[in-house]
């Protein structure tokens, strides 16, 4: 996972220098940089401007994001700052702005009544009237309020940097699609046109003369290693052996591929390999690619894969999945598909076995196996409307039951428990147009990934 990147905006008015001189400052800095510190023990690096006054400083700051190409602006008002001064650079920036809202004084009535403790803590109204213009120019902003040391801004603030760097990631992001798309599954379907326009991310193919390339630059050596590597990582039970061995030929194929050509994510539709020209479907590749943080969908699901690659920006424990079957008892679900999951959130070492497969002429492969660990978990589903995009969002849990009966043996399993009866769930979830392949994140704060989804300009539905 990369580093989160974030531009730090000090602003100030020149007023005060004059005025008083530069040591005006001293107690708003200090807070300030106290704050950028408590910043990067979060893990967001910070690429601060020198404190802004006037319009050129501001255009300078400006430009020096655009140039390092951050997640995003956080704004901090040492002071009453004019807005005419800082608006067109804000407006010039390419990455979400997040104001910090902020003083260095906590109980400032206390010590109202010293000399100088009034002047250092009165940045909220240049938060007024920047944010007014903002507002008035249609420039989305974001807002963190709160004392560094009295509340829970700081870590607010890493996560609306998180919303942004993923935000950036599925703007950025390079799909790559083996086989096309599944034949008549049209929830996730999009022209590849409204994914470049109305998301940005792109879309390359591995047509049957780039399989050819791809696989013919994969060696035996290759192959033996990936094998020993697998038998050394998870269990292996294999009897199919020359099929495990054209499964990692295709996968290792799949691999150069998305490396050579730069691909965050990959989906694989497993029906039409057989006419792209793969010898077996690739079932521990596809967990392996989510393994390394990269994207994976099933079944020529752009959409999904791109979202799940963009999460992993700055969520790790991220997955693909899909729900399965209902435990109307329970009030739980199944999640699960065709094998395909993180095997980093496996409670147990993943299983590679035998998998008797009839859907294409490839005959028999192997698959990965394994179970979801117990936790906090959400789902997270983006849905295509005629003209936007439902970003609906589902926290529950994980759960580790049914596991003593060794049901799915053959497929990835567990079963999540959403935050309300499941009949009363699955209704609200379809009633807002949810498909049928999702992300999943363990552990992620709903109101991040409701950040991404309106930084991303999603109608965001939150099910719970």
């Amino acid at each position: 996972m990369k580093k989160i990147k974030v531009g730090f905006l000090p602003l100030y008015i020149k007023l005060y220098d004059d005025s008083q001189g530069l040591g005006y400052r001293i107690p708003m800095e200090k807070y300030m940089n106290m704050a950028i510190n408590m910043l990067e023990t979060q893990g967001i690096e910070i690429v601060q401007a020198d404190v802004c006054r006037i319009k050129p400083e501001f255009d300078a700051a400006a430009a020096m994001f655009n140039e390092a190409d951050v997640d995003a602006v956080i704004t901090f008002h040492l002071a009453y700052s004019p807005s005419l001064e800082s608006i067109e650079a804000l407006l010039s920036l390419k990455a979400p702005i997040i104001v910090f809202d902020s003083t260095p004084d906590y109980e400032l009535i206390k010590v109202a009544g010293y000399a100088g403790r009034i002047s250092p803590n009165h940045g909220i109204h240049g938060v007024q009237d920047m944010c007014n213009l903002l507002k008035r120019n249609g420039k989305p902003y974001y807002i963190c309020a709160g004392h560094a040391l009295h509340s829970e801004v700081i870590a607010e603030l890493a996560g609306m940097c998180r919303a942004a760097a993923v935000k950036k990631a599925y703007q950025t992001m390079k799909v790559g699609s083996v086989g096309g798309s599944f034949t008549g599954m049209g929830d996730f379907l999009i022209s590849d046109e409204r994914y470049k326009n109305d998301i940005g991310a792109e879309v390359s193919y591995m047509t049957p003369e780039v399989v050819e390339e791809y696989l013919a630059k994969v060696t035996d050596e290759e192959i033996d290693a990936e094998m020993a590597l697998e038998r050394a990582k998870y269990n292996v039970e294999v009897t199919f052996c020359d099929e495990h061995r054209l499964a990692t030929k295709s996968g290792l194929a799949i691999r150069k591929w998305m490396q050579e050509k730069g691909l965050g994510s990959v989906t694989v539709n497993f029906l039409t390999l057989d006419i792209c020209g793969l010898p077996k479907m690739p079932f521990p590749e596809c967990c392996k690619v989510l393994e390394r943080g990269q994207g994976y969908a099933g079944e020529g699901d752009v959409l999904t894969a791109g979202l799940v690659g963009a999460l992993f920006a700055a969520y790790p424990n991220s997955t693909f999945t899909e729900m399965f079957c209902p435990d109307w008892e329970q009030d739980v679900v199944l999640m699960s598909h065709m094998g395909e999951s993180n095997p980093n959130l496996a409670q147990w070492k993943p299983y590679i076995r035998d998998c008797k497969f009839t859907y294409n002429s490839c005959g028999n492969t192997v698959g990965m196996y394994s179970c979801g660990r117990k936790g906090n978990a959400t789902i997270v589903n983006l849905a295509p409307m005629n003209d936007s995009f439902n970003l609906i969002l589902c926290p529950g849990q994980m759960l580790d039951v049914g596991l003593e009966h060794g049901a799915y043996k053959s497929s990835t399993q567990g079963w999540f428990k959403p935050n309300k009866p499941l009949p009363q769930f699955l209704k609200e979830y379809s009633l807002a147009g949810g498909t049928h392949h999702s992300a999943m994140v363990y552990d992620v704060d709903i109101e991040e990934l409701k950040a991404f989804g309106q930084m991303m300009g999603f109608n965001v539905i939150v099910v719970e």
